[in-house]
């Protein structure tokens, strides 16, 4: 069982680093250095590196951004959910096939994953021997879907099957604005008794952007990897 990194209460699972925070219940400031890097992440669960890794954390917190460095950073290849799920018109693909796309992309080792659906936890994390929780702030998490939803708006940005944001889309319930402000509570009341049912995971649980960071700049830097490659990472991620 380890500490959150509040100190206020018990996290159950493996919490193997917490970085931004001391271990122990005290505040560490935000500009302080981060934890040292554990050996049970550094050498990982069977004495290598860790070799399937789920990043989650509420909407805007910067999951696909932050996976697509850690996996550059260890010469995995990256998955993103999203691009699994979505299809021309925002139109979600069905159950089944989803699944099917997930499992396919979870065939062998070296991966990164970033996404939180429910749908497919089941398949996603027992295969995993990682797990980085972006736990930031409200404030943080709500500034970035922001302000990222108006950039993507503005310059018309292509997401996932030609998708754009639109300003009727933005301004609707079915905003990723409004899920992610709706679910940010729930998702942290959440996740410590998910982790409870998932002993096997190692979790490293970050609580800011510069914690991030540094956390990440503390692995060691793998060589060149095919794995990180346009072509494989299409491959691994092809429906």
């Amino acid at each position: 069982m380890g500490v959150d990194i509040a100190g206020h209460c018990a996290l159950p699972g493996r919490v193997v680093h917490a970085a931004g925070r001391s271990r122990i219940a005290r505040t560490m400031d935000e500009s302080a250095p981060a934890d040292p890097l554990p050996p049970s992440f550094a050498t990982g669960l069977m004495g290598g590196p860790p070799l399937r890794i789920n990043v989650v954390g509420t909407s805007g917190s910067g999951k696909t951004t932050f996976a697509a460095a850690l996996a550059e950073r260890l010469g995995h290849r990256h998955v993103e959910l999203d691009e699994l799920n979505w299809g021309p018109n925002w139109s979600e693909a069905a159950p089944a096939e989803f699944r099917a796309r997930v499992r396919r992309a979870l065939a062998g080792d070296g991966w990164v994953l970033d996404g939180n659906y429910r749908a497919v936890r089941d398949l996603i994390w027992p295969r995993a021997d990682t797990l980085v929780w972006l736990d930031y702030s409200r404030t943080v998490v709500t500034w970035r879907i922001v302000t990222r939803s108006i950039s993507r708006l503005v310059r018309r940005t292509e997401m996932w099957a030609g998708n754009r944001e639109t300003l009727r889309k933005l301004l609707s319930r079915d905003s990723i604005v409004w899920w992610s402000v709706s679910t940010y509570a729930r998702r942290r009341r959440e996740y410590p008794a998910l982790i409870a049912a998932h002993p096997q995971l190692d979790v490293v649980r970050l609580r800011s952007p510069a914690a991030a960071e540094r956390w990440l700049r503390s692995l060691p830097q793998a060589a060149a990897s095919a794995a990180t490659t346009p072509d494989a990472r299409a491959s691994a991620q092809k429906p």
